[in-house]
């Protein structure tokens, strides 16, 4: 298989609601889409980069000019056998995961394209449908954040993740489990914790939460380690695991009991598949969080979550939770007992809406 072209493309989209974590808030996203030509067919995939160094040191520009000046140069009018192939013309750049996974991800949709299979069989997924939860941002007050539970669970979705930061944390979760007993309840808190800080996190302990995700610093295992011998509530590593390398090491120390795995976070399906495995074999339980994504990353997301160590509900929301108008056809949607139904097509499984595509461009390049 050949790769002819790639084009790069940056839209501007509004979501729905501004999104607010411990980072800061957001109401614009800078989704960044390429585009593989080969054998005259197009297949797309999302770098889920931010527009910042907050999340990561990757942004939309640093993945554009890594993308253009040392990804693409290193693959165009190659014949690539497979992923491995592909990975291996990527691996003297040091980093840049997030621009890797952008490129993986369409080409392993590629494949499965002319392998006739949709791209979750491809993977060796083996559910038609998934379950998927909600990530709510820091609301303004507390009676705010339930009232906007309260429409997810109507909605049907099987669990809720709240994010905490200092000063929004155990008193909020306090009020969401008097109201809500019984729901399935999770906590983020994007790295805004420090290891001093761990007799105040286990008060989280009584509340018993299904996790608490990624309280320290990114990388940081050690410490990670330390509080979670602290904790009864099992900590979840989500920055931290860049890739099978971390997460192997994670599992060696203790530093947590659940991972969440982004393939656009860790350089694609394949070292998604490898961490995947070393955390079923450890007996930890992973899932698939979001970052935001289009369709485009969406479907990527749904597909990996179809591996059967993916156990938990991820945050696979559908389209219209962020977008009043996506960029696939058809979207995503919510459907019987919280779940997102998994793509039958070939290959990406969803359609790419190219004119609305174009509407929302803000910039765009073609390498050949």
């Amino acid at each position: 298989m050949k790769i002819d072209a790639v084009e790069l493309r940056v839209l501007k989209m509004r979501l729905l609601k501004p999104f607010r974590t411990s980072f800061g808030v957001q109401q614009d996203r800078y989704p960044l889409l390429v585009r593989l030509e080969i054998d005259g067919r197009s297949h797309w995939g999302e770098c889920v980069a931010g527009e910042g160094p907050w999340y990561s040191y990757e942004t939309v520009e640093t993945a554009w000019s890594i993308l253009k000046g040392y990804l693409i140069p290193s693959i165009l009018g190659r014949e690539l056998r497979d992923v491995a192939a592909l990975e291996a013309l990527f691996l003297p750049v040091r980093g840049h995961r997030m621009a890797k996974a952008c490129i993986e991800m369409a080409f392993t949709a590629a494949l499965a394209e002319a392998a006739r299979k949709p791209l979750s069989r491809y993977l060796g997924g083996v559910r038609d449908r998934v379950e998927t939860g909600v990530s709510v941002g820091i609301q303004a007050t507390v009676d705010e954040l339930l009232d906007t539970m309260a429409n997810h669970l109507q909605e049907g979705y099987r669990r809720i993740k709240v994010k905490i930061e200092p000063g929004w944390d155990v008193d909020v979760i306090a009020a969401i489990r008097q109201r809500y007993p019984e729901a399935t309840l999770m906590a983020d808190a994007n790295s805004a914790y420090e290891l001093d800080d761990a007799a105040h996190l286990t008060e989280l302990d009584r509340f018993g939460l299904l996790m608490l995700e990624q309280p320290l610093a990114a990388g940081d295992l050690v410490d990670h380690a330390a509080l979670q011998r602290q904790m009864r509530t099992p900590i979840c590593l989500d920055e931290s695991i860049e890739d099978a390398r971390s997460a192997r090491h994670a599992i060696q120390l203790g530093a947590c009991r659940v991972m969440n795995i982004k393939p656009g976070r860790v350089g694609g399906f394949a070292e998604a598949q490898r961490i995947h495995d070393l955390a079923q074999a450890a007996s930890i339980p992973v899932w698939c969080g979001g970052m935001l994504e289009t369709g485009i990353g969406r479907a990527c997301n749904v597909a990996l979550a179809t591996l059967p160590g993916f156990r938990l509900p991820g945050d696979i929301s559908a389209s219209d939770r962020y977008w009043a108008e996506d960029i696939i056809d058809p979207p995503f949607t919510l459907q019987r007992g919280g779940t997102i139904g998994v793509p039958t097509r070939w290959g990406l499984g969803v359609r790419v809406r190219v004119d609305l595509v174009e509407r929302l461009t803000v910039r765009q390049e073609t390498v050949r």
